[in-house]
């Protein structure tokens, strides 16, 4: 993965993490018409990461991730799912 999009989706775990109050104002507006709270956060985290990974590459590098940049996004995310569904567990 090249070394901005890479810096770029990190960034954006940090954002996520720091704004966790935008999306518990989601969860609780929401509240009642989703199954489950803590899977609903976490997707929507998970999302932001993603839709930041995605948008980056087409951005810096003008195309669609590739299949390996991908994995590479997946990997990044394995290192931090803990965290960030700790976060939106309190």
């Amino acid at each position: 993965m090249d070394d901005r999009v890479k810096k770029a989706v990190l960034d954006k775990i940090d954002e996520t993490l720091a704004g966790a109050d935008e999306v518990r104002k989601i969860q609780k507006r929401l509240a009642g018409v989703v199954s489950s709270d803590v899977e609903f956060v976490f997707g929507i985290a998970i999302g932001r990461i993603y839709n930041s990974f995605y948008y980056q590459t087409r951005r810096i590098l003008k195309r669609n991730p590739t299949e390996q940049e991908f994995q590479e996004f997946l990997e990044i995310l394995d290192k931090h799912a803990k965290d960030i569904r700790q976060v939106f567990v309190q």
